[in-house]
């Protein structure tokens, strides 16, 4: 009978583990689009600018493996660091205002106190859905003292304000333009966190007599750490990726913004205007791991003001 009960459940099991085999495979097929795209896309460019960063090519065409040498050269390049010192502080300036004011228009949309608050959200909303370009574009254009808004002010009033596109007032100008693109998106983030919060908590405030104030200090900034560390995170991201801001306005401001303005357009420009694809590709790492670092300790230590 042992025998006869064993054979019989030899076959049950070959069977339960064969089926098992099928749909872990099937899992894989479902995730193989995915994973094509993701090795295609962003593991395969990282892999090949690893390998560009560590040869050095010379004047005959011919690649020579030189090592770390090209980490050394950037590490020592005043340009390069002109260009980090530029973006650290277009964070310093623009990343506070950015959360504040997004945190401002989601506490006053969260109050429900807001007149014509569908109008308001829209409103605030509405720059991020307009393209980086575009935005520059437009802000380039009303930032012109010879043909733009500030020119059109200037005649009207008969004065003569500051010039955004001038060396001291560019930085400024570019975390305007970030700003109003946006604000929109982290008052979103915001907003969500905050329709989650437990309305019990708001009644027995409301018990204890607590004010808005207390309300905002007590339960609403505590109860949205997470998606402030977030915000954080993906406006210190943007800042050290700062491209599209610079390399538009430069014809309007060619005084003002070099080719080294900022780490990405340094790394651009040593690509497509000098031939410098080596170098150029160990910017761009040092800048990626930079920002993953900074990104990291951010996250980490929001994650322990909120344990």
């Amino acid at each position: 009978m042992t025998e006869l009960a064993a054979s019989t459940a030899a076959p049950a099991t070959r069977r339960r583990r064969r089926v098992s085999d099928r749909r872990a495979l099937a899992g894989w097929w479902f995730l193989a689009p995915f994973l094509t795209v993701f090795l295609v896309s962003f593991v395969a460019p990282i892999v090949y600018a690893l390998y560009l960063s560590v040869f050095r090519t010379q004047l005959l065409g011919e690649n020579v493996f030189v090592g770390l040498e090209n980490y050394t050269r950037a590490l020592q390049d005043p340009q390069f660091w002109s260009g980090v010192g530029r973006v650290s502080l277009l964070l310093v300036l623009q990343v506070p205002l950015l959360l504040i004011i997004a945190l401002a228009a989601a506490l006053a949309l969260d109050s429900g106190k807001l007149r014509g608050m569908a109008l308001f959200r829209i409103s605030i909303f509405m720059p991020y859905a307009v393209p980086a370009v575009v935005a520059t574009l437009i802000w380039g254009f009303m930032y012109g003292t010879n043909f733009g808004l500030v020119a059109n002010l200037n005649d009207v009033f008969s004065i003569s304000l500051p010039n955004p596109l001038s060396p001291g007032n560019i930085l400024a100008a570019i975390a305007n333009i970030l700003i109003w693109g946006n604000v929109g998106y982290n008052m979103l983030i915001f907003y969500a966190a905050l329709r989650v919060i437990p309305t019990e908590l708001y009644e027995a405030a409301a018990i204890d007599g607590a004010g808005q104030f207390r309300i905002i200090s007590a339960i609403k900034l505590p109860a949205i750490r997470g998606a402030l560390v977030i915000a954080a995170i993906f406006s210190i991201i943007g800042s050290f990726q700062l491209f599209n801001e610079p390399q538009i306005l430069q014809p309007m401001a060619p005084n003002a913004i070099a080719t080294y303005f900022s780490p990405n357009l340094y790394s651009y420009n040593l690509a497509f205007s000098g031939g410098q694809q080596n170098y150029s590709a160990t910017v761009a790492i040092i800048m990626g791991l930079a920002t993953m670092v900074i990104a990291y300790a951010v996250q980490l230590r929001g994650m322990r003001k909120g344990s």
